[in-house]
């Protein structure tokens, strides 16, 4: 029986055409050495330069490469405090741990504001900005949930304060039209294997001029800020995969809404108790549900061996005791959080992946509820 992956905003497959692009630049030149092989390779990282701005909406000199979205949060809020001796950082409650251990990690000697979040896992339109904030760091849509957050508007503000305004836009990229000048922030992070591209790159844009101080020290790569012989194929990687999810997200978005609702009015009619934590404002292909009477974990576990993969919160978070941080701060019990699903779809799914779900979960629940009788 063909597997069913339906856990997209852990990783998504590598597209076929984006590994046809890498292919040629597996064993190419350094890019930082003069010959035609060097040249060669320069030529391609520029380009996909070019690809990742346009997806951005901008500057290609405004784009640097880095290993993923871990490290280009880091050195956006690393470069950023320590370029401009920042004392005082907000963030939201639901923040990816990426950016909120990073930030945590800096405690005391950084006063961090962590804003809560409504029972959707927005923060408030009108989130005030504390004065001496130097940086805010908002993500533009949630991993677990997939709400989008009012990026703009509190950008708009922080402007106001004189901070600079970081954006995790992970899960947007490819889901979202993102503008990074509409937005108003200086610092947007993205990562490859999100948008069908490769694991182990991704990028980070800066708006031109604002300095960062680099996270490590060595060659001139990427302007200073990011030393280390460019990983060539995989940045072509990442730029085909920007392409792409340029080209492809309106049909894409309009097939991941229709599936979405397909399934959860079917769960939602199959599956006595279910809560959707489902918000108003989300990225089309997520979808997170709880499960009264039955543990995220067992009906993950239940549905693996029907042969679909689904996911109870952040790919990163895996096997942490904790449940989702992000379901308790939207108001969700430690309980309710223990009991909750994630299924987030990707490029090619279908009708017939969701149909099997529908059918599945359903089952492999009842099971699971009659151990507790």
């Amino acid at each position: 029986m063909r597997r069913i992956y339906l856990d997209a905003n852990a990783t998504t497959p590598l597209d076929s055409r984006v590994r046809a692009a890498m292919e040629p630049f597996l064993e190419c030149g350094n890019a930082s050495s003069p010959h035609a092989e060097g040249r060669a390779a320069r030529s391609a990282v520029d380009r996909a330069r070019e690809q990742v701005a346009a997806l951005l909406g901008a500057e290609p000199r405004e784009i640097l490469f880095t290993s993923g979205a871990t490290e280009s949060n880091a050195l956006a809020l690393l470069g950023a405090i320590a370029a401009r001796g920042i004392l005082r950082v907000l963030c939201s409650a639901v923040e990816h741990p990426s950016v909120l251990r990073t930030l945590e990690a800096l405690r005391p000697r950084v006063d961090l504001v962590v804003a809560p979040v409504d029972g959707e896992a927005r923060v408030a339109d009108d989130l005030a900005v504390p004065e001496g904030a130097g940086l805010v760091s908002l993500m533009l849509a949630n991993n677990e949930t997939g709400t989008i957050q009012p990026v703009a508007a509190v950008a708009a503000r922080a402007r106001e304060r004189g901070a600079i305004v970081h954006c995790d836009g992970v899960q947007a990229c490819g889901k979202l039209p993102v503008r990074v000048r509409d937005l108003g922030v200086d610092l947007f992070s993205m990562s490859g294997h999100k948008i069908h591209g490769p694991k182990g790159v991704g990028a980070l844009f800066v708006r031109r001029g604002l300095r960062l101080q680099p996270l490590y020290h060595g060659g001139e790569h990427e302007r200073g800020l990011r030393a280390g012989t460019e990983n060539v194929a995989a940045i072509v990687g990442l730029g085909a995969a920007a392409e792409l999810a340029s080209s492809e997200r309106a049909e894409r978005c309009a097939r991941w809404e229709r599936l979405t609702r397909t399934l959860l009015e079917r769960l939602v009619a199959d599956l006595p108790g279910l809560l959707p934590n489902v918000p108003a404002l989300r990225i089309p292909n997520t979808l997170n549900i709880t499960i009264p009477g039955a543990e995220g974990e067992a009906v993950l576990l239940g549905l693996d061996l029907e042969g679909i993969a689904v996911a109870t919160g952040s790919a990163c978070s895996s096997g942490a005791a904790e449940p989702s941080h992000v379901l308790q701060a939207m108001g969700r019990t430690r309980e309710q959080a223990e009991q909750s699903i994630r299924i987030s779809l990707h490029a090619d799914s279908c009708e017939s992946d969701v149909a099997r779900l529908a059918e599945a979960l359903p089952r492999v629940v009842k099971k699971l509820r009659a151990l507790h009788v």
